[in-house]
């Protein structure tokens, strides 16, 4: 869909980065909503881009982000979750066009280390700092230079000679180095400069009449007085700017800079001139509208009674499995030295499946080789089988180098906890190598739908878990108290059958990633895994 000449205006939209001007890109308004050129903007960011022609989509990568779109939906995907703009993405001349406001998600801000807000046709875009210089003070009697902290920080203040004070502010990270011209008689100038070793370093120039000097906090503010003589600073109230607030259409609350670090303060960020900036999350009052009401919401869907997903039938007495081993060809997984998860994986895959074979199991796998499947082809596959189970196999990883041991998880919407969220966004995170062409309805639908098999998958990965705490020779920690786990993954969301996926240890672990790298210790994990599937067919009445 392109833009039709009514209703659109040509014009750009500029980048105010650390306050000075860099540059622009090529902008269209539209229905009262900013678009500008997606691929232009996200360069600008350093983002990675992608685009599908044919299928009218994009694909936006940073670190630990990807983000899927496509036109004319406002529907999106982001880190494998659905998301909505407040308008459609359109196709303008060949040229895709993006609502503003996708730049201003948090997930992006986060991936590419960036505050971005937008205001008066204009990105601005700072550090992701918790220290800034916001106001200088002038009186008779002394001068302040007052700072926001975004977060409880220490400081060491050192007279260096007669003239000059200097004050050290470690682990914070300051909004924008400045050097002001202050002129007064009190204070000649300042300067503030983020250090190599993550500090910042205050220092100031005392003026001629400079008698005493102090630094600390004062109404919730850090202030730097110089004065004729000794006092408690004193700061003069400031009006509160104005915000206008945001169309009603925005449909999501991004977080300012101050709600990111847990410590929420009026989203009004100040530039050197003191112009306030609206934060991508200004708070939104209540709007009067004179639209017609919001229809009554329909009733809730009736659910059906779970099916029984593992009843025998009379026409198949095997018991059909689908083995998944994860990532693969330009997805490597998590990577250790010369280890590659994919290439554990599926050395585990083949053996589970040969002992499955052997054990009168019917058993297929979504890869038998190192090659790429996109997430929801694993399902697709599994679904085409008529997979009575299917187990995912994957290697865990974490930026915490202590965590280790082996876990199993089942697919809820909500996980378990902080942890288990972040091990699904990561195997989440191979979406990003997929070749879009993705269906949003169908994923939309899915993301809303009941789990039938929630119930089979949890007792599934309980006999899993217990045979490989069981199982001699591995070697890999088993806590049996929370090693059985939810999370959202992917993988497992169209799976017509109760689903598991197996994180056999972490490659991030000196310990763990030692065991894994033995072939003899992989054939064990593969045992252990197979005793368990072996368990729950037994107990489901599916083999003797």
């Amino acid at each position: 869909m392109a833009f039709s000449a009514a209703g659109y205006a040509a014009e750009k939209v500029d980048f105010i980065v650390s306050g000075r001007d860099k540059g622009s890109v090529a902008a269209m308004q539209s229905g009262g909503v900013t678009y500008v050129n997606l691929q232009k903007t996200a360069r600008k960011f350093g983002a990675g881009v992608e685009l599908f022609a044919q299928s009218k989509q994009a694909r936006i990568s940073a670190k630990g982000f990807y983000a899927i779109l496509t036109a004319p939906l406002a529907e999106i995907i982001v880190n494998a979750q659905p998301k909505t703009l407040s308008a459609p993405v359109q196709i303008d001349g060949g040229k895709m066009m993006v609502p503003a406001e996708f730049f201003l998600l948090p997930q992006f801000q986060e991936a590419v280390d960036r505050y971005v807000s937008f205001k008066d046709g204009a990105f601005y875009v700072e550090r992701r700092f918790n220290f800034a210089f916001t106001d200088t003070q002038k009186s008779a009697q002394d001068t302040l230079l007052v700072f926001d902290a975004l977060k409880s920080i220490s400081y060491q203040t050192k007279q260096l000679n007669k003239h000059t004070v200097q004050v050290t502010f470690p682990n914070v990270v300051l909004k924008r180095d400045l050097h002001l011209r202050v002129k007064t008689d009190y204070i000649s100038s300042m300067d503030v400069r983020q250090g190599r070793n993550g500090e910042a370093v205050l220092k100031v120039i005392l003026g001629k009449n400079a008698r005493d000097w102090s630094f600390g906090e004062t109404a919730g503010k850090l202030v730097f007085r110089a004065g004729a003589q000794k006092a408690a600073p004193v700061l003069a109230a400031k009006p509160v700017p104005v915000v206008k607030p945001e169309p009603e259409s925005v449909k999501e609350k991004e977080p300012s800079p101050q709600a990111a670090l847990g410590n929420e303060k009026p989203s009004v960020l100040m530039e050197a001139d003191d112009t306030p900036v609206m934060s991508a999350v200004s708070p939104k009052p209540t709007a009067v509208s004179s639209a017609k009401p919001e229809p009554a919401p329909k009733p809730a869907p009736v659910m059906k009674a779970e099916p029984n997903p593992v009843a025998v039938s009379t026409a198949r007495k095997k018991m059909r499995i689908m083995v998944d081993p994860g990532h693969g060809g330009r997805d490597p997984g998590a990577v250790r030295s010369r280890y590659r998860e994919k290439d554990w994986n599926l050395d585990v895959a083949k053996e589970l499946t040969r002992l499955l074979k052997k054990g009168g199991f019917e058993v297929q796998m979504t890869r038998d080789n190192d090659s790429f499947i996109a997430l929801s082809e694993r399902s697709k596959k599994s679904n085409k089988f008529k997979a009575d189970l299917f187990v995912s196999i994957h290697t865990n990883a974490s930026r915490n180098r202590s965590a280790n041991g082996f876990q199993v998880y089942f697919r809820s919407e909500k996980a378990t906890d902080k942890e288990a969220a972040e091990v699904a966004a990561l195997e989440n995170e191979a979406m990003q190598y997929e070749e879009v062409h993705y269906n949003f309805v169908d994923a939309l639908l899915q993301s809303l739908a009941k789990n039938e098999y929630i119930n089979e998958s949890s007792k599934l990965a309980g006999y899993v878990r217990n045979a490989v705490y069981k199982q001699p020779g591995i070697g890999i920690a088993v806590n049996r108290n929370n090693s059985v786990r939810q999370a959202n993954f992917y993988v497992l969301k169209g799976v017509n059958s109760p689903a598991i996926l197996v994180e056999m240890g972490y490659i991030s672990s000196n310990k763990d990633r030692g065991r894994l790298s033995n072939g003899t210790v992989r054939d064990r994990m593969a045992q252990g895994i197979y005793n368990g599937i072996r368990d729950y067919a037994k107990k489901e009445g599916w083999i003797e």
